[in-house]
């Protein structure tokens, strides 16, 4: 058995290869994995559980039967879909685990984030972050009408864009003091996220141990699956 680790998928009514290449990965994988984590942005924006979107359906639709199949789906929050809640979890079957999560991964102790929170050289995008994953900001975001929500969330992307124009590459990826802080803090040695697009795997000291961290890609142009087994990993993509 096999378990898999997705993230940064974006999926997003404008983007139909994207929907029906990870329709396609459940409907293969469901029933044969141990599971599937998703560690954020599964959606390119979500504005709350009680959006319509019919692009969305099939996507629910597939979730549910993978976790029915026997594949339990664990879904963590993005900085994209934070808004994601419990009647999604409800209808999908998917269980929500937080950011950070740490897990036994056949005998290694590992760490699942979705990035975003390592980025911290961004002190502009840490304090958007902060104020965004407050309960207290989000309800009040939930009481307004769903295309008032849906107008500030294309409002939020623009602006995200423009400020990615003007930062250096090193302040947008993750700080190494911040993953070894982390890693130590949770006394793991294998750490994999999302976020920054940027796949790959990295070993480094961390005291007296070892440490790896594995970056999942995107779904933009290529997907990006890392396959877990009692004696592999391999990080690999889905053409779309």
């Amino acid at each position: 058995m096999t378990t898999l680790f997705i993230s940064d998928l974006h999926l997003h009514p404008s983007r139909a290869a994207s929907i029906d290449t990870f329709l396609d990965f459940l409907g293969r994988q469901h029933g044969k994995a141990e599971a599937l984590y998703i560690l954020g942005d599964l959606f390119e924006t979500w504005v709350g559980d009680d959006h319509p979107e019919p692009a969305y359906q099939p996507v629910k639709t597939a979730l549910l039967a993978c976790n029915t199949a026997g594949t339990p789906v664990y879904l963590m929050h993005g900085n994209r879909d934070f808004m994601l809640a419990q009647q999604f979890a409800a209808e999908t079957g998917c269980t929500l685990i937080a950011d950070p999560t740490r897990i036994d991964l056949y005998g290694t102790a590992t760490l699942l984030m979705h990035g975003d929170s390592l980025c911290t050289d961004d002190k502009e995008y840490q304090r958007l972050r902060a104020q965004v994953r407050d309960p207290d900001w989000q309800q009040q975001a939930r009481s307004l009408p769903v295309a008032q929500r849906m107008e500030m969330a294309e409002q939020a992307r623009e602006l995200s864009a423009l400020s990615k124009q003007g930062k250096d590459e090193y302040i947008m990826d993750v700080n190494q003091d911040a993953v070894r802080r982390v890693m130590a803090e949770q006394d793991v040695t294998l750490l994999i996220h999302g976020h920054t697009h940027r796949p790959g795997e990295h070993s480094f000291s961390n005291g007296t141990q070892t440490c790896t961290r594995i970056v999942l890609g995107d779904w933009y142009n290529k997907g990006s699956v890392l396959t877990v087994d009692e004696q592999h990993r391999h990080l690999q993509t889905l053409n779309l």
